[in-house]
């Protein structure tokens, strides 16, 4: 799985960090994601798709690149 943040879209809800703390972060200065984890583990993949689902700004995005 890869996934792409963009922070432009980004509202700083925190809801990813929430679901997903292993692969998301909020920035201190103005709370918007820090990708931790361009390439988690699959076993993460739902708590991903949430904060993807969760997400008010669609600032998320992931993508299967399994074979």
């Amino acid at each position: 799985m890869n996934v792409t943040v963009d922070r432009e879209r980004c509202c700083g809800a925190g809801n990813c960090v929430v679901l997903a703390p292993e692969v998301f972060d909020q920035r201190d200065e103005d709370g918007t994601v820090v990708l931790l984890d361009p390439t988690p583990p699959e076993a993460l993949a739902g708590s991903v798709g949430e904060a993807v689902d969760q997400c008010p700004g669609r600032a998320i995005e992931a993508y299967d690149i399994r074979p």
